[in-house]
Formats: structure tokens, C-alpha cells, sequence
């Protein structure tokens, strides 16, 4: 990556034209062939740039970043004050933390987290229409099917109730009661889960991970 701070004007012409009238700038230049233009404010988008596949050519004064297309970012320097360039290396991309595979896998593993007595049977226990995410049973040895989801909408009621009237047509199974759990669940979702007889809970990711949790408590 090449970064320059630098007093400079730039002019877009292509499909539309546009200007911006000189000041100090950072100028960014990317691996990839991109060329952004920043203003020391607006966070991270940039005033203009060029996405690649382009060219940047370099003459005493003026830079010219050009697409396919013919579209051109011109970018006239009148005073450099820093060219620095560093080799960032290869990013391993984003890493989530919390979503829903990680979730399922800490209540797989704690499933008393789920109601007192609860005890796994299987994760992804699959069925005609899909994976059950996990199939516990509770302390009277009842069947439970488990949707697990970080916030979970009607839409993930209206999926356990598909999973709940299938798995209540094996007679080695039924009765199957419903457990919706959820970093969030919306108050909609809710009134509807306890309609249809399905209880909902609400997950602590840290505190499943054996994390404090960083909210403020009194105690």
C-alpha cells in the first residue's frame, strides 16, 4: 500500500464529471490497482477514486488513474509532504465472532443453558426439510428441538414450527417441544413462539464462552 499526503486539485471525467479544488489530501494507492482520494474527515469513504482493473501513470505533477472504460481520475500535485509505501501482505480476511455456528456448538456443549436437566442428543439432526440444529431432551426425557440463531425474527419461529410439525409425526419421538434460542430475539418473534408453545431463550455469548461480560453492573 502507498500512502501520500499531498496538496493537490482532482478532476473526474468520464460518464460524469467532477472537482475537487486544491488541499491537503491523502492519496491511497492500493495493491489491487485502486486509487482513493481522502478528506482528513467523512471516516472511510473516500472524496473519489477508481476501482481497478485501471492504470496509474506517473508524470512530474500529474497523475492520471485510467479504467477500461476510458474514465480518468487526474490528479494534479502542487506540494508533496509524504510518500511512504508498506508491503501489508496477504489478509486472512474476517474472522466473525458469535455467529450462529459458535453458538450452536456452546450450547451443544452446555445444554443446560437451555432449561435444567437438558441433555444433547444430537446437533444438526436431520430432517426431510432440513438439519434440526440441536435435538436435546429435557429432564423428563422429552424430546426438544433447538433452532439456534444470533437474532432471531419470525422467520425463525416459522422455521422451528416446520421442523416441530415434522419431528411430531415420528412416534419415536413425539411429543417434540420447541426451544428458539438467540443472542436477541424481536418482541414479535417472541409473542408468536409463545403462542404456538415454543419457549424462547436468550444467550449470553460471553458468558458461554466463560467471558466477563463488558456491560457495566452495579454488583
Amino acid at each position: 500500500m502507498r500512502l501520500v499526503i499531498a496538496k493537490c486539485s482532482v478532476d473526474y471525467v468520464g460518464r460524469l464529471s467532477a472537482h475537487l479544488p486544491p488541499a491537503v489530501r491523502l492519496l491511497m494507492v492500493k495493491a489491487d490497482g485502486s486509487v482513493s482520494v481522502h478528506a482528513d474527515d467523512r471516516a472511510y469513504k473516500p472524496l473519489n477514486w477508481m476501482s481497478p482493473p485501471c492504470k496509474l501513470r506517473e508524470a512530474p505533477g500529474v497523475w492520471k488513474v485510467v479504467n477500461k472504460a476510458g474514465e480518468e481520475l487526474r490528479i494534479t500535485l502542487e506540494e508533496i509532504f509524504q510518500d511512504t509505501s508498506y508491503d501489508l501482505g496477504v489478509d486472512p480476511g474476517l474472522v466473525k465472532d458469535g455467529v450462529e455456528a459458535h453458538l450452536q456448538e456452546l450450547l451443544a456443549a452446555h445444554p443446560d443453558r437451555l432449561g435444567e436437566g437438558y441433555t444433547l442428543v444430537r446437533r444438526e439432526f436431520m430432517t426431510a426439510i432440513g438439519p434440526v440444529d440441536l435435538l436435546c431432551r429435557d429432564a423428563s426425557g422429552g424430546a426438544i428441538a433447538v433452532e439456534v440463531k444470533r437474532r432471531a425474527g419470525i422467520d425463525a419461529v416459522e422455521q422451528l414450527t416446520r421442523y416441530l410439525e415434522l419431528l411430531n409425526r415420528d412416534p419415536l419421538l413425539t411429543p417434540v417441544g420447541g426451544v428458539l434460542a438467540a443472542q436477541a430475539i424481536a418482541p414479535q418473534a417472541r409473542t408468536l413462539a409463545e403462542d404456538r408453545g415454543i419457549r424462547c431463550v436468550v444467550v449470553d455469548y460471553d458468558t458461554l464462552r466463560g467471558r466477563e461480560s463488558d456491560d457495566l453492573r452495579l454488583f
